[in-house]
């Protein structure tokens, strides 16, 4: 196999939420094969040392570039300006993308570029003006002259295809790596977090505006209220949520005091897989209020641990949750939502053989193995 390079320069760990998630279950799976493959991951100063272990297995080199992943602004000069020349000083002639953002010039690199959704070109009003600027030139510089175009999810396809014109997109979904064994004693999270099992409901997300997790805050807030008042629903007064933080992190903050809900939502940050999965599996119900997903991993993961799943039916989530959750037809409508909850719904199962870990990399191997003139 033709030596590829895998860029990772803009993970910034623990930072870029289920991006990062995704490049690390798919590294991981890779380790899983037996097939042979030579893989070179072009990291950065400062993220460097979280991809050391690859290099106990023979098929996966380091090159370290000389820039740092937080510095988004110079990590995006210096890609446009000495990537292209530092891989082909190494011999290489393709590299993967595993995001939108490769040097809008070739120079020489076959670039295979995975686009996980369009979010800034649907909400533009959610991001920062550069932010949407430079999203739009980097997509519209893939569509153009990348080698080869993946995505994650039908809906994306189809979406890139009427927002870009490009058709000859592949469609690889992203690996469920998480085990029913990684987990801890849940006295631990009781003590950490004050809660009790299955008395919580729980969600993971960055705090950005799409993911809606105003819509949960004001669910708690009537919650809460209808206890207050002597009317209480049969249901739990605590939101647990997990996530790094985002642009709308200190709106949801002050949210939560000014419904004075600080006792009812519990804001954990990151946690560890290990206390991520314990949560899944510990909640009442697992809630994801997105609005816009590409293809959306947490409601994946809720329900391997055979918990209920209530979330929209938005952009890609159908797909990938295969009509097997719950799902309110208003994301905004915080009565819906209790509706919906108050339903005695069984916990429904999807088909895992689609996000097996094994197949897909597999997918992704044969598909990075092949001739890119065969898809141009």
């Amino acid at each position: 196999m033709e030596k590829t390079a895998i860029d990772l320069l803009w993970v910034r760990p623990g930072k870029v939420g289920g991006t990062e998630s995704y490049i690390r279950n798919l590294l991981d799976a890779f380790l899983e094969l037996e097939e042979d493959f030579d893989f070179t991951l072009l990291v950065s100063l400062d993220n460097a040392d979280t991809f050391r272990k690859y290099e106990k297995d023979k098929r996966y080199h380091l090159l370290t570039a000389n820039v740092e992943s937080k510095n988004i602004a110079k990590r995006i000069l210096w890609q446009n300006l000495f990537q292209n020349r530092l891989l082909r000083r190494h011999g290489f002639r393709k590299c993967f993308e595993p995001v939108y953002c490769k040097p809008w010039l070739n120079g020489g690199i076959q670039y295979t570029c995975v686009i996980f959704d369009l979010q800034a070109y649907h909400y533009p009003d959610y991001h920062p003006f550069h932010e949407v600027a430079y999203s739009r030139l980097c997509w519209r510089m893939d569509v153009m002259n990348a080698a080869r175009i993946m995505t994650t999810s039908n809906w994306v396809k189809k979406d890139i295809e009427e927002k870009y014109g490009r058709k000859d997109i592949s469609v690889i979904y992203v690996p469920i790596l998480i085990k029913e064994s990684e987990i801890v004693d849940f006295e631990r999270l009781r003590e950490k977090y004050g809660i009790e099992r299955g008395q919580f409901f729980y969600t993971v997300c960055q705090m950005i505006p799409h993911k809606n997790l105003q819509t949960l805050i004001c669910v708690m807030e009537k919650i809460v209220q209808a206890g207050k008042e002597g009317r209480p629903y049969d249901l739990p007064g605590r939101l647990v949520i997990s996530g790094v933080n985002g642009n709308a992190s200190e709106e949801l903050k002050k949210q939560i005091r000014e419904k004075g809900l600080q006792d009812a939502v519990i804001l954990t940050g990151f946690v560890s897989n290990e206390e991520r999965n314990t949560l899944y599996q510990s909640c009442h119900t697992f809630l994801f209020p997105s609005i816009f997903e590409g293809f959306g991993m947490p409601p994946l993961e809720a329900m391997l641990f055979k918990t209920r799943v209530i979330t929209t039916r938005c952009a890609s989530i159908p797909e990938v949750t295969q009509g097997k959750a719950v799902y309110v037809d208003d994301p905004f409508s915080a009565d819906e939502w209790i509706g919906k909850l108050l339903e005695e719904t069984e916990p429904k199962t999807v088909d895992f053989s689609v996000y097996d870990p094994e197949t897909i990399s597999k997918k992704y191997l044969q598909f990075l193995k092949e001739p890119i003139w065969k898809r141009k």
